[in-house]
């Protein structure tokens, strides 16, 4: 028989946004308990962004996936194979609500006003991450070295000059370099005829993993953690009730922080999101000193080269296709042949992994009370940047949660906008 819990605040997902948000409520004294179908920090095993990222806090990454760019090249994106941004078709019919959203969202005047909605969540991102690093332990994780965007050609280095003032005037700091400064800042990089953009303020984590399982060991000293699947949600009078295998709970608050598996539980407190799954990749080639000393991105090729801690990721590209299909050999053999062309010498890697992310039309996460009532608080669909966001998010759950102001204006980011 399933033993009956009580508890203060119940947080829903373990992944790096649910565990920061734990790790800022127990260090208030706060009564938590966390509930996973994982143990906290065991990421290499699951499908899960927390650990398969490609490590940069990206305080620079303020562009929304949906552009106007994106939105007229749109169709061949979606359904060209080796696109960045491509589609399983057979998830086509169950995407069409979500893809017309993404489409409104693109046009230039959401497009701008998400850009400084997300701008606005990343602007403490790598301070923040710097002072909870020191507080895990984890300093020596963090790399103050920037991130590359890298254009091959003249006219890639040259349009990136508007990208570039725009990001500016949301606060982003970035220098636009010659091909001689990229050959000394990346020596092993092949020569371009374009340039590159530098984020000199970027912090790359060369091993998010081990940080996550950081984060999880904090939080573990302080919160009572049950790996199991939380199930049903249901508001009752003295609190919500959690149920699952082996599972039932009565908290006076939750949070849904469970990343892409986060829709159904949000529809049980009365709250329909239009969140969606992309599912990223990666490929790995174990090595004692990868050929790059900081996360670079050829612009043209939708992946991040990532010089992990005794290995060389190759992370990115994104498709659409929900969380049931198993990982595409084709995105996996297209990640490994871009590797290649920069780097012809790379062997057979190591490992691949595929994950998923909690991906919104608009690429605004999903962050405050339910619309029934603050005794369900939202926490999740932050796409890409779920590792950049997650201190801040726990600082907004957190003072919620305490009846404090959020510390930022949470409106564009309620589940109340849709």
């Amino acid at each position: 028989m399933p033993r009956y819990i009580t508890t203060d605040i119940a947080i829903i997902g373990a992944g790096v946004v649910g565990l920061a948000i734990a790790e800022s409520l127990t260090a208030e004294g706060r009564e938590v308990t966390l509930i996973d179908p994982n143990p906290p920090g065991d990421v290499i095993s699951q499908n899960a962004a927390s650990y398969g990222n490609a490590g940069t806090i990206a305080d620079y990454a303020v562009l929304p996936v949906g552009t106007p760019d994106v939105l007229r090249n749109l169709p061949s994106l979606l359904f060209d194979r080796n696109s960045p941004l491509a589609i399983r078709r057979t998830a086509l019919p169950a995407l069409m609500p979500w893809l017309a959203r993404f489409a409104w969202q693109s046009l230039p005047k959401q497009a701008e006003r998400n850009a400084r909605n997300i701008a606005a969540l990343l602007a403490d991102a790598c301070p923040n991450w710097l002072i909870l690093g020191e507080k895990l332990g984890g300093s020596d994780i963090l790399q103050k070295r920037g991130c590359l965007y890298v254009y091959e050609s003249q006219a890639a280095f040259r349009a990136a000059e508007q990208d570039m003032a725009f990001r500016r005037s949301l606060g982003v700091t970035v220098d636009l370099i010659p091909p001689e400064a990229l050959r000394q800042m990346e020596p092993t990089l092949p020569e371009v005829e374009g340039g590159a953009a530098f984020f000199p303020k970027a912090v790359f984590l060369n091993d998010p993993g081990r940080m996550v399982g950081l984060l999880a060991t904090e939080v573990a000293t302080r919160a009572e953690i049950l790996t199991t699947r939380a199930e049903t949600l249901e508001r009752q009078a003295d609190g919500v009730l959690i149920t699952g295998p082996g599972l039932t709970l009565k908290a006076r608050q939750v949070v849904i922080a469970a990343g892409a598996h986060s829709r159904k539980l949000a529809a049980m407190a009365g709250d329909r999101v239009p969140l969606d799954t992309e599912r990223g990749y990666h490929v790995e080639w174990d090595m004692p000193h990868p050929p790059v000393t900081r996360p670079t991105c050829p612009t043209t090729r939708g992946f991040y080269l990532c010089p992990m801690q005794g290995r060389l990721r190759v992370a990115g590209t994104v498709e659409l296709g929900g969380l049931t299909a198993p990982p595409s050999p084709h995105r996996i053999a297209k990640l490994v042949e871009g590797a290649r062309e920069i780097f012809p010498d790379l062997p057979a890697p190591n490992r691949s992994w595929m994950g998923f992310r909690p991906s919104m039309p608009d690429s605004l996460p999903v962050i405050g009370p339910s619309r029934a009532g603050a005794d369900v608080i939202h926490a999740y669909g932050h796409g890409h940047l779920g590792l950049s966001m997650a201190p801040v998010t726990a600082r907004i759950v957190a003072n919620l949660i305490a009846g404090r102001a959020p510390g930022i204006d949470i409106t564009p980011y309620l589940p109340t906008r849709f």
